[in-house]
């Protein structure tokens, strides 16, 4: 069993989310079945590094951030793998103008630069219609100020969903929903999940 996580656009395995799901899983003694790889800026390269990585699909749980999520979503269809989506990019084209003091997220200048490099490597992997929806759970904020929630939800349709109210593209809350992750994932864990207030 393999669970990766799969960062952003500029981001790195150095990122929140990936830090503190890194510690998560080595306090739950599950350091061997995660990994969080630097992935290349190319998309295409990026494909060909998870493959790599994630080993057997059918037993492989993917945690895609922001544009993390846009890979998963393709891998999970191209492979049968389960997919945790947090934040998803659904179309690379349809980005808002995100606040440039955002910390971590990039901007709107940064995904058209992006765009203009590795745009057909992105169209080449776009899911347009996903299938089984039982293989995906989608983690979404409404405050996301980078990408649309309304166009993430209803690109999974039937799929499990946590929408959070107001929150941010970063997902501060991230934490709080490890234990239904792993369980998603196939894996019980052994300490306990943060409460929610």
């Amino acid at each position: 069993m393999t669970i990766l996580y799969l960062h952003g656009f500029r981001s790195s395995p150095q990122s929140f989310k990936a830090q503190v799901m890194t510690d998560y899983m080595e306090r739950q003694g599950l350091s061997g079945l995660f990994a969080c790889p630097q992935l290349p800026l190319s998309p295409r390269e990026s494909i060909s590094q998870i493959l790599r990585d994630m080993g057997d699909p059918g037993t492989a749980t993917l945690i895609g951030s922001s544009l993390g999520g846009y890979y998963a979503c393709y891998l999970a269809e191209k492979t049968g793998c389960r997919a945790v989506l947090l934040n998803p990019v659904v179309d690379p084209w349809k980005i808002k103008a995100a606040d440039p003091r955002s910390p971590g997220v990039p901007t709107l200048a940064e995904w058209q630069d992006g765009l203009a490099h590795y745009g057909e490597e992105l169209k080449a992997i776009q899911v347009h219609r996903t299938t089984r929806p039982e293989r995906y759970l989608l983690i979404a904020a409404t405050g996301d100020e980078l990408l649309d929630w309304q166009q993430m939800s209803a690109h999974y349709p039937h799929s499990r969903q946590i929408i959070i109210e107001g929150s941010d593209h970063s997902l501060p809350e991230f934490p709080d929903y490890f234990g239904e992750i792993l369980s998603f994932a196939g894996i019980s864990p052994t300490l306990p999940q943060k409460t929610r207030e």
